[in-house]
């Protein structure tokens, strides 16, 4: 069975320069950020939590665990975690496992960037989990990168993939909207483009 062992290993390895890699970025994804995370009310799981980027952004109202596959990853959201000015715990969590993670306990569920980093094969299973931890009505957002419809944009896209996907593993041409849509317990409520049409923001809630 394909598992997230090989991108365990990959993120081990690219934590120990993944917030300089992703500074010509984050520039960007820091204007964002507020908008992404501010609203969340109630406990939050932050699925992929990475270097802990988001944390800052939350407001007090809120309460999060962050799950993180990396071993390495997570050390830097631990330093990260003292800037959140709410409660946060982080624990290293496969989000297509969740075995530490209650069932039916969370308002929302929020990602960035994590579905298109993941195989294909390997999204049902973690959307079967996000499903598992909301409570009834809980709600998801979660961000993701997609191939533009535009030409010049795509072709620009398809000169860096190969470098996305060495190092982050991530692709351009995840199918996430698509394994939502087929969940019989996730519905989407909302779609959205951040940036021309390659930064989507998928929303919904828990039937």
């Amino acid at each position: 069975m394909i598992d997230n062992e090989f991108l365990r290993r990959k993120y081990n390895v690219t934590a120990f320069f993944y917030d300089i890699l992703d500074y010509p970025w984050e520039r960007r994804y820091r204007k964002w950020r507020p908008r992404l995370v501010g609203d969340l009310r109630g406990r939050v799981l932050e699925a992929g939590v990475g270097t802990g980027r988001n944390l800052p952004f939350y407001q007090p109202q809120a309460e999060v665990l962050g799950i993180e596959l990396s071993e390495h990853m997570l050390r830097r959201a631990e330093k990260r975690k003292a800037q959140a000015r709410c409660k946060v715990r982080l624990i290293n969590e496969d989000a297509t496992v969740m075995a530490s993670v209650p069932s039916g306990q969370f308002d929302w569920v929020f990602s960035t960037f994590m579905c298109c980093v993941m195989p294909d094969e390997l999204q049902p299973r973690a959307l079967e989990q996000f499903a598992r931890v909301l409570k009834p009505g809980g709600r998801f957002r979660l961000l993701e990168l997609v191939y533009s419809q535009d030409a010049k944009i795509r072709r620009r896209q398809q000169r860096f993939a190969p470098f996305v996907e060495k190092v982050y593993g991530a692709r351009f041409d995840r199918n996430t909207l698509a394994h939502i849509e087929r969940s019989e317990a996730l519905t989407v409520t909302r779609t959205d483009f951040l940036w021309e049409d390659t930064y989507l923001l998928i929303e919904g809630v828990r039937g």
